[in-house]
């Protein structure tokens, strides 16, 4: 044995291991799919949603097959089909990040635990400037109210925002423990009276520390997400068509967009999945 071994170049327990093999080991096929109707179904949600990526674009699909009571689809499956017809979002150029200065966590695992407000701004066709202010739950992503206003959010529209998304969770009913505010230092929402509103109806106003937007980092991915996928894409021409539009747009996120942090549910779909485990 060690002749031959020393022969062919190769280790005697290499060469026992082959000697005691009977049969030849199978050659793995690969199965060939009809991905005609898959890649029909892609297009369709792509055409909707041009910003949306592979995952994303697999979270829709995922949730109409368990509508139709369809069998589910493999995301590495969607991966290679929009690989295939050049469906994939090019590759995103990483731009040069600033020093983190936050090292908390902004999440909660408990919806209406904590709450975080902040705000944008974008011009319509004709010029007009629209502002707009939200509060997303960090547990759930949902967003619960947004204020817009052509002039910039003032100290009312932060209290009025407040009002409507605490009446949106709890109703007639103010939170049984408070619910965290989380906000930077704009001076609508550090003023006394704002501060003062918020802890009558049950909230607790947070602020986060000076120049550092990252403490308040799910507030500006919402802005991103909200710019990149609605405000780019929908008509605008004037304020009130926009406004007509933003509403539709946040009712799609809510409703319809699939998020990572949620296992690529929507908002609402995971609120319902939570409220049927329980």
């Amino acid at each position: 044995m060690k002749l031959v071994s020393e022969c062919l170049g190769v280790s005697r327990s290499q060469l026992t291991v082959r000697i005691k093999q009977s049969i030849s080991p199978k050659v793995r096929r690969r199965r060939l799919v009809n991905d005609k109707e898959l890649v029909a179904e892609i297009k369709r949600q792509v055409s909707e949603l041009p910003s949306y990526g592979y995952r994303r674009v697999w979270g829709l699909l995922r949730r109409e097959r368990e509508t139709r009571s369809l069998a589910p689809i493999n995301v590495k499956r969607v991966y290679r089909v929009m690989r295939d017809h050049n469906l994939l979002l090019g590759r995103r150029i990483k731009q040069q990040g600033v020093l983190r200065r936050h090292k908390g966590r902004i999440a909660v695992a408990t919806s209406d635990t904590r709450w975080c407000s902040d705000g944008f701004e974008f011009r319509c066709n004709d010029g007009a400037k629209l502002s707009v202010t939200f509060a997303p739950d960090r547990c759930d992503r949902e967003a619960i109210g947004w204020v817009a206003s052509p002039t910039g959010y003032s100290g009312d529209d932060i209290r009025d925002l407040m009002l409507e998304s605490v009446k949106k969770r709890f109703g007639d009913q103010l939170p049984s423990t408070p619910v965290q505010w989380l906000s930077d230092n704009g001076s609508a929402y550090i003023a006394e009276q704002t501060r003062q509103f918020a802890r009558q109806i049950g909230l607790q106003p947070v602020s986060t520390p000076v120049r550092s937007p990252q403490s308040n980092g799910m507030a500006e991915s919402f802005v991103k997400t909200i710019k990149r996928d609605y405000v780019a894409h929908m008509p605008k021409p004037d304020r009130e068509t926009a406004l007509r539009n933003l509403t539709i747009a946040f009712e799609h996120y809510n409703e319809q967009h699939p998020h990572s942090a949620l296992k690529h549910r929507s908002p609402r779909e995971f609120r319902r999945l939570a409220a049927a485990s329980v």
